[in-house]
């Protein structure tokens, strides 16, 4: 048999109040008791006075104290049978009254369950409403400061991001496909046109624009293993020389930055850092890219690392304050996607943000006055690298 919360509740209640109660009344009846016991004979004396003068002797042995014998005679048989009338009645009304009280309590006890649990089945209702399609649903309890207030804020505050994850998880999936069924359409639609004659030159292109597509279909999903890996956390973390996965990816990247007329400037100390080094070269890789890319010519990217942060401050075009919390979304671009040589896959700064929050850190942007973003990642362990660590 299932014993509901307000049941119990109500047999807590209603039993405190019972022995409450029946304390009380125990309490009433002997302290009754015990006075009248002391001062119920002295008022029938007092009430009920006796002529001792009319009393004749009846022996000559004792002829003065036979009246005041019967007297007390008298008084002691009348103070017993109202002591005990007394008493019965107090009994009687006192278990009377327990009963009455006894029943108002379990009534008082039972409406104040309900009303106590009335939160409870409202988050109970409220969660067994809730499904993919109508995760907008809250509470919204309206009662005072208090426990149960502060357990139905929370919940909604649960379903808030139980909400943004789900919708995130969503635009994963559809922009993935997206992205993924656009290379196969263009290799397609290239393999129709391009051999439907066998000209030399045709296959010349045609082979050109499929090296392209797999090249970006390969790094589309090297992005989305490399997304799912740094989701999962860290296995083991070693220790890393952060500045010198800097100074390395930076140097890396001078062919790109020559090209694209852009100068990269580097305020790097001595940094260590405990993590994994292949998900935090990934890291310093894309926000590199990402300033290079985003970038105008003759424009300039500053990379600074310290025992702050590591930040990465680049020039470029404008960029609107409330874009910036979306660039870290997985397929989220500032422009639309032009599907040029080159281009990203738009998943740059989604793991960047992945590999920080992976090592225990945070990342931050805001726009620049005059155009470009500042991306700042913040890591708990970064410290100076006073000398080299041991072999292992």
């Amino acid at each position: 048999m299932r014993i509901t919360a307000r049941a119990r509740l109500t047999a807590l209640y209603g039993g405190l109040l019972l022995v409450a109660g029946s304390g009380l009344v125990a309490s009433v009846y002997f302290l009754m008791r015990q006075s009248l016991a002391d001062r119920l004979p002295i008022a029938i004396t007092k009430a009920v006075p006796l002529d001792t003068a009319s009393a004749r002797p009846t022996s000559v042995v004792a002829p003065q104290w036979v009246g005041r014998a019967q007297a007390d005679a008298i008084s002691l048989a009348a103070t017993t049978a109202a002591k005990d009338t007394t008493y019965q009645q107090l009994l009687i009304v006192s278990l009377v009254s327990l009963a009455v009280f006894a029943t108002v309590s379990v009534f008082l006890a039972w409406w104040m369950a309900g009303r106590v649990l009335r939160p409870v089945h409202t988050i109970t209702a409220t969660a067994r409403r809730l499904s993919g399609e109508n995760l907008s649903d809250r509470i919204a309890l309206k009662a005072p400061p208090g426990e149960l207030k502060d357990l139905a804020d929370t919940f909604d505050a649960m379903l808030d991001r139980l909400e943004g994850l789900v919708s995130a998880q969503q635009r994963f999936v559809a922009n993935s496909a997206h992205e993924l069924r656009t290379p196969l359409a263009v290799q397609r639609a290239a393999l129709e046109i391009g051999l439907a004659g066998p000209v030399p030159s045709k296959v010349a292109r045609v082979r050109d624009k499929l090296l392209n597509v797999a090249d970006r279909s390969e790094r589309l999903i090297e992005g989305l293993l490399l997304l799912s890996t740094s989701d999962q956390g860290l296995d083991r973390p070693e220790p890393i020389d952060a500045d010198e996965v800097v100074t390395a990816v930076v140097a890396e990247h001078a062919t790109m930055a020559s090209d694209r007329d852009v100068t990269v400037e580097t305020q790097v100390e001595a940094m260590r850092l405990n993590g994994d080094p292949t998900l935090f070269k990934h890291l310093v890789r894309n926000l590199v890219e990402n300033a290079l890319r985003y970038n105008v010519p003759g424009g300039r990217v500053h990379v600074r690392l310290d025992e702050e942060a590591l930040e990465v401050r680049n020039t470029g075009p404008t960029v609107p304050a409330d874009v910036i919390p979306h660039l870290f979304e997985p397929f989220r671009r500032m422009h639309p996607r032009r599907h040029t040589r080159g281009e990203g896959t738009g998943l740059g700064l989604s793991i960047v943000s992945s590999i920080a929050h992976a090592h225990g850190g945070e990342v931050t942007a805001q726009a620049n006055p005059g155009g470009g973003l500042s991306i700042r990642v913040t890591f708990p362990d970064l410290r100076p690298r006073l000398r080299p660590w041991p072999e292992t």
